[in-house]
């Protein structure tokens, strides 16, 4: 088996915590290779690109919070992710730094579990040429530096849902529920939920809200406004400006991914750890 070994090079915890991974597997005889940033940082030899890493390892792990593993989710396909939480919130990376080594026993072993989490693809035709790109969290299109108020057109399938006046709009999964979606105003949806769910940034609607759909629906944008560039981000990163009535598909990836499931936690247990779900604060406060 061999690990492919992602790290948040900017905490030191994780560039700590990494070299004592490399030591374990060092003294087991298990084959690793870090992305040629984390090697970078850590000195060590065993770079592959990030491109390859799917190809040639059989489990990532990803070594920092819920960014790490959404960057590492990106190329880890179908293979398994062991998430390790060396960040503040901790929604996605599953494990403590003092569960990691017992976590890869069981992986070793395969004495594991699997939560599958469903993705979004987003695909835009440039020129005759059709991109397409993954997101776990979200794929969100806003107003970014045009100065007036765009209207975002909505469609599902082939039927309108709607013309939102707003500073952008969000699509995200049910694991992306608890993210930027849940900034803007959306709901909290379970990981395993068969749904997806738009939610406006700001709209300029008192009766826009946001709106849980099927994820076997096909979801069409365009942004109508004279002009301008529109960022187009998937997982909070830049992919694309995009320009007036142009049209960004969403729908359901076929691709999953599989995260590292942690017996020991359910999701009622993270709503209250992380959300302080249901904890009585002191009178006065």
């Amino acid at each position: 088996m061999k690990f492919a070994i992602i790290v948040n090079v900017m905490r030191h915890q994780a560039l700590q915590l990494s070299r004592e991974l490399a030591d374990w597997l060092d003294r087991r005889g298990h084959e690793y290779c870090f992305d040629p940033e984390s090697a970078k940082a850590l000195d060590s030899p065993n770079s592959v690109d990030v491109e390859s890493l799917n190809r040639i390892c059989d489990v990532f792990i990803a070594l920092g919070g819920d960014g790490t593993l959404l960057f590492t989710s990106h190329y880890s396909l179908a293979k398994p992710v062991l998430g390790i939480n060396v960040g503040n919130l901790g929604f996605l990376t599953e494990f403590t730094p003092t569960e990691m080594f017992t976590a890869l026993e069981h992986v070793l072993t395969g004495n594991y579990s699997i939560h599958t989490r469903s993705q979004l693809e987003a695909s835009v035709e440039t020129n005759g040429t059709t991109q397409r790109l993954n997101a776990l969290n979200d794929v969100v299109i806003e107003k970014g530096t045009y100065s007036r108020i765009p209207t975002f057109v909505i469609r599902l399938d082939d039927e309108v849902l709607g013309s939102y006046r707003a500073d952008g709009i969000i699509i995200a999964t049910s694991t992306g529920s608890t993210a930027y979606s849940l900034s803007a105003g959306g709901p909290i949806i379970a990981p395993k939920s068969n749904v997806f769910v738009i939610t406006p940034i700001c709209p300029h609607m008192l009766t826009v809200r946001p709106i849980v759909i099927s994820d076997e629906k096909i979801i069409r944008v365009s942004v109508d406004a004279p002009d301008g560039g529109f960022p187009l981000n998937l997982d909070g990163h830049l992919c694309k400006m995009l320009a007036p009535n142009e049209i960004v598909m969403v729908r359901k990836s076929p691709q999953a991914i599989n995260l590292v499931a942690n017996e020991k936690r359910s999701y009622c247990d993270i709503l209250r750890s992380k959300l302080l779900w249901g904890r009585e604060h002191p009178t006065g406060q």
